[in-house]
């Protein structure tokens, strides 16, 4: 690591060679122009562990430039050498799979269990994705008019961002880049203040794999200079493509910029995803599902269930098993075998909840359990909390909560709960859960959202379109076609023949 002695890493990793941080431009760790630097906590604890280069607008240009020289080069590698260097570098991350979840514990404070799960689901998209690379195809075709033939090509765009939050930063990273890079893009990564060290450690074995130097650039940078260094990538002549995964707010600032160029833009923004959970449901397969959905990563998940309706006929029995269940999580540190709900990972995310909370008890809420910070080792945690009574003109009834925060709103019929649950202006992801067929066709259409959970909680998947509607987002990443094709322009050759008979 390019650090001072001031700091203490609280692990030790099998591989040492995978811990960097500095910033990752064309094969070389290097600092900011600036010489600044900022600290990188551990969630579990409050306390600063490493530092890392604030680059700001200033660094922007000879990273784009760098991955520009390469993009003129990978652009010319054929399908099949993408897709090795994409196996290569999932079977690296594989490989070192026990270090990168130490990192991802210290980074976002979630669970081992957790951080495991993160990997094994992220690396679906470097598999998935280096299939895709040799699947890009073209068309030919007989137009109306006579003696004419059209055809397609599809090419890559070119150097493309990635702006990515911290809660599931190699999920992020790999559902973007494995997208990119399998189309022949070339990336520039802007990391999360809080999650830069795990997205270094990818871009460190993308390097070992083989892809060319520039290929994937990571330029890390603090909070504060967050929007300096986002929109100076957005502004850069020489980006082509815009992937940017955080807040509806954010989402729109970024979406005006890129408009300036009419740059190509993802956007993977909030959600405020309702459950719907029936008389007639498995309260079983409810319970089970929705639990892990509601606490992983303590709630900070953009798909997390934010409104919880359940209808009146098993509303009570289904509250009493939640509650039972939720007072039995163990909330720790996320190294310490025996937790099983970790803190949240900013100090915003307690203040947040608490806000929320507190004014949902301000407004006739009923807490049934937590609903308090935890003082515990200087970390952010929070107690998981359970709150009925909810009403509109509670913040909690319209926010994303994105914390271990869960509300239970009974309903009485399904044409009243559709109604609720789509009275938002977020349509990212919602679930039902019922045995009648013909009621999960008619959710599966009438919500109102880019992904419906039909009696499951996990519905993200590497070979899934992932995006919402509304202002969730638009475009979409991972599934089959869609995801690499957000990275490629089509062209139309039209071609007329001689000497037709």
């Amino acid at each position: 690591m390019g650090s001072s002695g001031k700091f203490e890493v609280p692990f030790t990793l099998n591989n040492p060679d995978l811990l960097h941080n500095l910033s990752f431009v064309n094969g070389e760790w290097v600092k900011s122009k600036s010489g600044k630097t900022f600290e990188v906590v551990d969630p579990g604890t409050g306390k600063a562990w490493t530092e890392c280069p604030t680059n700001d607008a200033s660094d922007v240009d000879a990273a784009v430039q760098s991955s520009h020289e390469s993009f003129e080069k990978y652009k010319k590698l054929s399908p099949r050498t993408r897709a090795q260097l994409l196996y290569k570098w999932d079977s690296l991350i594989r490989e070192n799979r026990e270090d990168i979840a130490t990192i991802l514990v210290y980074e976002t404070g979630k669970p081992r269990a957790e951080a495991y799960g993160e990997i094994d689901y992220s690396t679906g998209f470097t598999w998935w994705f280096a299939g895709e690379a040799e699947r890009i195809q073209g068309t030919v075709f007989t137009p109306a008019l006579p003696d004419r033939r059209v055809f397609t090509i599809k090419q890559p765009l070119g150097v493309t961002a990635a702006l990515v939050p911290w809660n599931f930063p190699i999920a992020m990273i790999l559902r973007k880049a494995g997208a990119a890079l399998a189309a022949g893009c070339t990336m520039i990564v802007k990391p999360s203040p809080e999650t830069p060290i795990t997205v270094l450690a990818l871009a460190y074995l993308a390097d070992k794999a083989g892809f060319p130097k520039g290929a994937l650039n990571v330029l890390t940078t603090d909070l504060e200079k967050t929007p300096e260094l986002s929109e100076a990538l957005c502004r850069h002549d020489l980006i082509k493509k815009v992937s940017f995964t955080g807040s509806t707010r954010v989402g729109k600032l970024v979406a005006k910029i890129c408009a300036d160029s009419l740059k190509k833009v993802t956007l993977e923004l909030g959600g405020n995803c309702p459950v719907l959970i029936f008389d007639d449901a498995n309260i079983d397969q409810a319970m089970s599902q929705i639990f892990a959905l509601k606490y992983r990563h303590a709630g900070q998940a953009c798909i997390t269930a934010n409104r919880v309706y359940v209808q009146s006929g098993i509303f009570d029995k289904f509250l009493k098993r939640w509650t039972a269940e939720t007072k039995k999580l163990v909330v720790g540190h996320g190294s310490d075998k025996a937790t099983t709900m970790g803190p949240v990972t900013t100090p915003r995310g307690v203040e947040k909840a608490i806000a929320l909370v507190e004014d949902a008890r301000a407004k006739g809420a009923t807490i049934h359990v937590g609903g308090k910070k935890l003082e515990r080792n200087g970390g952010y945690f929070f107690e998981p909390t359970v709150i009925t009574g909810i009403k509109p003109d509670m913040d909690i009834a319209s926010e994303e909560i994105f914390a271990p925060v869960c509300t239970f709103i009974k309903f009485e019929n399904e044409g009243e709960v559709v109604k609720a649950a789509n009275d938002t202006s977020m349509g990212l992801a919602s679930y039902c859960f019922t045995k009648n067929v013909d009621r999960l066709w008619r959710l599966f259409e009438n919500l109102e959202a880019g992904m419906i959970g039909l009696n499951t909680g996990n519905s993200s998947a590497a070979e899934s379109p992932f995006g919402g509607i509304k202002q969730s987002g638009y475009g979409k990443e991972s599934g089959k076609d869609v995801a690499v094709a957000e990275y490629l322009i089509t062209k139309t050759g039209t071609f007329t023949l001689e000497g037709q008979s």
